[in-house]
Order: structure tokens, then C-alpha cells, then sequence
């Protein structure tokens, strides 16, 4: 008798590994959950970005000012030059809080001067944009109550956000006062 056993395998209880190319085996990335969370990752990212350009291109509101050449001119003028152009003047809007399209609204605006002396500029406009749909936008002239106050009723024909704009003129000076209110619905 030999000390010596041996240990024989054969060949059919050998591990068979899956030809390569296909998934499924056990060192396949296809298994790891790693790999398959950076492929749902890659995806999502992939589906909001298509999401976020088709919605551009369907909700594109169009925006175009009439007179941009005008505007951009204007807005080529530096800060500088703005303010050594400005007369000093405190102004403030006055517009109620409750404000809900079509229902009439008194709005006010109120000018001083450096020492707080009432202003008396030639004309002044109120001017109000809807961002969303300038065919809604309108302006109404101020009506003078007292020396630096004025006042026009305005009825806003649709809920939102609406950038208002108060423009006072004197001496071929323009000076504008704007505010974004927000416009309920009635």
C-alpha cells in the first residue's frame, strides 16, 4: 500500500465560464450594481436634457421688442453716465398688494427731490409689460394729486408677474422707477 493518495478531477466538473461577449457570468459588469447605477445615471441626465430642449423650443414665448435698436442704444449708456445725469430724486411706487387682474387699481408714484422737496416733472407715464405676452403691455398717463405726487387707475387684463415701469419727463430728461408686481387672479 502506497502513503501517497491522489486526487483525481476530470474535466466535466470543471467551472464553464461564459464565452466572452456575452453576459451573465460572474465577473460580468453587466451584474455589478455599480456599473448598472452609472448607467441609469448617464440615462437620466440624457433624458432631462432632451426634456429641458424640446420644452424650450415648444414653450418659446418669442419676446421682441418693436423698437430694440432704440433700446439698445439706450442701454449702451454706461452707470456712469446715468447717475451724473440723474437729478437726485427719490422716487417710489405705491401699489397695493392685492392687486387682481381686472378689478381697477390705484397706483401712485411719489417724487423729491435731494431735500425731499417735491418734484413737478413735465409728464409722467405709467408703463406696464407683461414678460410673457407683450400684447397685453399698456401705459397710461399720471394724473397730478399734489406737487410730487401722482396717481392713474389701472386694470391689468391678466393674472402673473408684470414688470411696471413709472417714466417721469422734464427737460428732455427722462428718469424711470420700475417694480415687478405680481397680479392675482380675479
Amino acid at each position: 500500500m502506497s502513503d501517497v493518495t491522489t486526487a483525481s478531477v476530470s474535466a466535466d466538473h470543471r467551472p464553464q465560464l461564459a464565452p466572452a461577449g456575452q453576459g451573465g457570468g460572474p465577473d460580468s459588469a453587466w451584474r455589478s450594481p455599480w456599473f448598472l447605477g452609472w448607467i441609469g445615471l448617464v440615462v437620466v441626465v440624457v433624458v432631462v436634457n432632451a426634456t429641458m430642449i424640446t420644452l424650450a423650443f415648444v414653450t418659446n414665448p418669442g419676446l421682441v421688442v418693436d423698437d430694440y435698436y432704440e433700446r439698445g442704444r439706450d442701454v449702451e449708456r454706461s452707470l456712469t453716465t446715468r447717475r451724473a445725469e440723474a437729478p437726485g430724486w427719490t422716487m417710489s411706487l405705491d401699489t397695493p398688494a392685492d392687486v387682481a387682474a381686472k378689478t381697477p387699481t390705484m397706483v401712485r408714484f411719489y417724487v423729491v427731490d435731494s431735500v425731499g422737496q417735491p418734484v413737478r416733472p413735465d409728464q409722467v407715464t405709467y408703463y406696464a409689460y407683461r414678460p410673457s405676452d407683450p400684447s397685453a403691455d399698456f401705459s397710461l398717463p399720471m394724473v397730478e394729486e399734489a406737487p410730487g405726487r401722482y396717481a392713474a387707475e389701472v386694470t391689468f387684463a391678466l393674472s402673473g408677474l408684470w414688470d411696471t415701469l413709472v417714466a417721469a419727463q422734464t427737460g428732455g430728461q427722462e428718469i424711470a422707477f420700475d417694480q415687478r408686481i405680481g397680479v392675482a387672479d380675479h
